[in-house]
């Protein structure tokens, strides 16, 4: 891509006609800083113009004008953290202007299979980790000798809409078991067969699997470093030592690490993690770390998380917790009973002095940690990318405009370009570069969704392109799945 705007070319002649023309938007290119007045002109799945003259005479046959002016195009947002991938999820993902939804944190047993069943269902760009978490599990006590059911078992549920809860139920039972040293061998090679498979690095979220010693993820930082692929990591526990523990691991191996929802995992901690990652930034690492704009977390409430003395690890109690599914808050009975009985839950445990810290930090990513579809989840998973437009940036004047923008969509990019070279092509504005676009009202955008209410979808996305097909055309979800599958370096991408 282009280091700076570049000037009218080959592909911007005038003999060239359009599929889609955005007259007089503001655009904004995270790449090469530019923010402007343009229109912007697409053809077929890329962007074909970006001009500073009109193009609106250049419209083909059956094209379609969309007057910008007073709005903002950007690129479309890129979610590293996106557990929901359903067409229910997909459509209030769009709703809040992203283009691109990765199941990265857990990630899947079967990259391969889930990418297969995937196809022409989504509405965004889609893609996943290698789950150490659930792959683990093969070599673990309680399953090592049903290893061909279980592979069965990943197979057959990677052709469910939403499968991240199928897949831990199945493995739950080695989650606190170790997997034997003379095993991490064949660890290795059972995540490397995944990487084979298109996943774009190693989701690795250990809190969740207490039974993995720091031996073991030592080993799998050491593949990581050899294939170069990135470990996408819900640290062991909240606070600094589990931070310090994963940059010690990529320090010492030269493993790419990020470590997801930096505001939860850190809490009031927040301040010292993000000077351990700064430092490691400017030593040379590469460390990147993402947030969410919410004070309140979402996850299982069978999982460890809930082990005894979670009230004082987290500094909360049973009033503190909200059951998804009904939005009543818990009581030490209520939360025995769920507990036993197994689903979701949302945890109000953070300061929004520590959201907005992370929201001001400009190597923080947005991500939204947005849960499988319920009418009653987290209201991230609707309204994290509004949110931070709508709150953090026109409201509170937290950030800027184009750093909200850079943060949800070009720093994103390049977290994967390295594994997953097509993402080259995301999170710019640039002639050559994939038509995956939002257009919004910057005076009104904002989410509607509510710890209350529900899902809701936010308020002010006015057009969003995915691979040059209009998925939300003015505010309104279309009929259309264009979305396209994101491999890894080492996948056979023939065919897309």
């Amino acid at each position: 891509m282009a280091a700076q705007e570049p000037a009218e070319s080959a592909s911007d002649e005038e003999s060239q006609s359009f599929d889609v023309v955005f007259v007089g938007a503001r655009v904004i290119d995270p790449e090469t800083g530019l923010d402007a007045v343009r229109d912007v002109g697409v053809t077929g799945d890329r962007i074909a113009a970006v001009s500073a003259s009109p193009l609106g005479s250049r419209l083909g046959e059956g094209g379609v004008l969309i007057d910008g002016r007073g709005k903002v195009l950007a690129p479309g947002f890129v979610d590293l953290h996106a557990h929901g991938q359903s067409a229910e999820a997909n459509e209030y993902q769009v709703r809040d202007g992203v283009t691109t939804a990765l199941e990265l944190e857990w990630g899947y047993p079967a990259v391969g299979a889930w990418l297969e069943a995937r196809r022409g269902r989504s509405r965004v760009h889609y893609g996943a980790s290698a789950s150490h978490g659930m792959l683990r599990s093969l070599l673990t006590p309680s399953l090592a000798a049903q290893r061909d059911e279980v592979e069965a078992s990943f197979v057959e549920v990677s052709r469910e809409s939403d499968p991240l809860r199928s897949f831990q139920g199945a493995v739950a039972e080695s989650f606190y078991e170790a997997v034997p040293p003379q095993q991490f061998a064949e660890l290795a090679e059972i995540l490397d067969h995944g990487l084979a498979e298109g996943a774009l690095g190693i989701g690795m979220a250990h809190q969740y699997f207490p039974g993995a010693t720091r031996a073991e993820i030592l080993s799998v930082f050491e593949l990581a470093a050899a294939r170069s692929a990135p470990i996408f990591t819900h640290v062991r526990s909240m606070g600094v030592d589990a931070i310090q523990e994963v940059l010690a691991n990529a320090a010492v191996t030269g493993a790419p690490l990020h470590i997801v929802h930096l505001n939860s995992s850190s809490m009031d901690d927040l301040p010292t993690t993000l000077r351990l990652i700064g430092h490691a930034q400017r030593r040379g690492l590469d460390v990147t770390t993402e947030a969410y704009p919410y004070t309140a977390g979402s996850t299982g409430l069978q999982s460890a998380i809930f082990d005894p003395g979670w009230q004082q690890r987290l500094g909360i109690d049973y009033g503190d917790l909200q059951w998804q599914d009904t939005g009543e808050r818990l009581t030490a009975e209520s939360f025995e009973r769920y507990r036993a009985e197994g689903g979701t839950v949302i945890l109000h445990f953070m300061r929004e002095e520590m959201i907005e810290l992370a929201m001001a930090t400009p190597f923080v990513i947005v991500a939204s940690d947005g849960m499988p579809f319920a009418p009653g989840a987290h209201p991230r998973s609707a309204g994290t990318f509004s949110r931070v437009l709508g709150r953090y940036v026109r409201e509170r004047g937290v950030l800027t405009l184009a750093d909200a923008i850079a943060r949800m969509s070009y720093h994103p990019a390049r977290r994967l370009e390295a594994i997953a070279p097509q993402m080259r092509r995301k999170g710019r504005v640039q002639v050559g570069a994939d038509a995956d676009l939002v257009l919004f009202d910057p005076d009104t955008v904002i989410d509607t969704a509510t710890f209350e209410e529900g899902l809701a979808f936010s308020r002010g996305i006015e057009q969003v392109l995915v691979a040059g097909e209009l998925v939300v055309r003015d505010g309104a979800t279309q009929e259309v799945f264009p979305g396209r599958p994101v491999r890894s370096r080492y996948a056979d991408a023939a065919g897309d």
